[in-house]
């Protein structure tokens, strides 16, 4: 009889949401504010690849964003676009932080 793999919370947030958070980060930098791949990642804090990949899809595929965190988004990109590196990771912890609030961490392990 297999037994279901348990997850720490923090590793369906670094597998799970924070590849969701950084790709609409990234995504909203390069469609909405013409940022370059390359910008974005600079600007995130990622790799290139990495940022080529959440815009080929392949990597934060997950949907967990509804209407209002698409706005929490955008909240968040126009600070990172304002601030200092410090601000990236304040926002995405934010995002993740909301995401939590909506019940999402415990969508994963249920």
């Amino acid at each position: 009889m297999a037994t279901k793999s348990l997850k720490t919370p923090c590793e369906i947030i670094v597998w799970e949401i924070l590849p969701v958070i950084r790709k609409e980060l990234a995504k909203t930098l390069i469609v909405e504010y013409g940022y370059t791949q390359r910008k974005a990642a600079q600007t995130l804090g990622l790799t290139e690849a990495t940022v080529s990949r959440y815009i080929a899809g392949t990597r934060g595929h997950t949907d967990l964003l509804n209407r209002s965190m698409k706005k929490e988004v955008k909240t968040a990109i126009d600070n990172i676009v304002k601030g200092t590196p410090e601000t990236v990771v304040l926002e995405t912890c934010r995002l993740c932080h909301l995401l939590q609030e909506k019940g999402v961490l415990k969508s994963f392990c249920e």
